[in-house]
């Protein structure tokens, strides 16, 4: 389903990313770990199209993205939903004045009825547990749920591909377990999921896949997530543990 070769980018001069091949089958589960500043998010940032890989290639279902192909309006829209991204800030991606409106946003922009809009909505906020927050401001509610209602934005948009950064970031103990429990039961029902993540307490049995990436921005290693976060050798010689 996803493809990237030879992909590398990088912030005014600075590499962000070195020259990674990735590849991602439809219905898998994949951990990006690694250093902060490893490029895990940036990775994340060209999948969604928001960060254009300066060498190398980047497909999604066999078509190329690029600066070229998100110009076609047709493309971008079918491109964008796809995929689905929660941002490490999740406050840069709350805009609408209550939390309904946010959920409702994208299923309107995409120029569903009224109905069906309705229907998304209100399944999405009773499947993140937080109908009771629907005419809440979003600036106004705690970390977790901003975090809870992003994500409720971003199901209602009913992408294929859901990319995670850092979902577990500023939870309690208890909202980890019910994100973790939905995102299993997501990945069930055949959603791909990508995520950069170092909290593998309360990721375990949801990824089955890891890419590791190195301080100097390349994937050193890939293989079964359980394997390799129990080579506590190698998480300790990364810094990731």
């Amino acid at each position: 389903m996803i493809r990237m070769q030879g992909v590398s980018c990088s912030y005014e001069g600075v590499p962000a990313l070195r020259d990674v091949d990735l590849r991602v089958v439809r219905g898998d589960s994949v951990a990006l770990l690694g250093p902060n500043g490893s490029g895990k998010s940036t990775l994340l940032k060209v999948l969604n199209g928001l960060v254009i890989p300066e060498s190398g290639s980047y497909e999604l279902d066999g078509d190329a993205v690029s600066a070229a192909s998100l110009k076609d309006r047709r493309f971008a829209l079918g491109f964008h939903q796809k995929l689905g991204f929660l941002f490490q800030n999740v406050e840069t991606q709350l805009f609408c004045p209550s939390v309904e409106e946010e959920v409702s946003f994208g299923p309107r922009q995409m120029g569903l009825d009224e109905t069906e809009i309705k229907r998304r909505t209100d399944d999405c906020l009773q499947l993140l547990g937080i109908t009771r927050l629907a005419q809440r401001a979003p600036w106004h509610l705690s970390g977790g749920e901003k975090r809870l209602a992003a994500l409720a934005s971003i199901l209602s948009l009913n992408p294929e591909v859901l990319t995670l950064d850092e979902p577990m970031n500023g939870l309690d103990p208890r909202t980890k377990r019910f994100l973790r429990d939905l995102l299993l039961s997501l990945g069930a029902a055949g959603k791909t999921i990508i995520g950069a993540t170092h909290d593998f307490e309360y990721v375990r049995g949801l990824f089955s896949t890891a890419v590791v990436f190195s301080a100097d921005h390349r994937i050193i290693r890939q293989g079964p997530f359980d394997e390799i976060v129990a080579d506590t050798e190698f998480l300790q010689a990364h810094n990731l543990a």
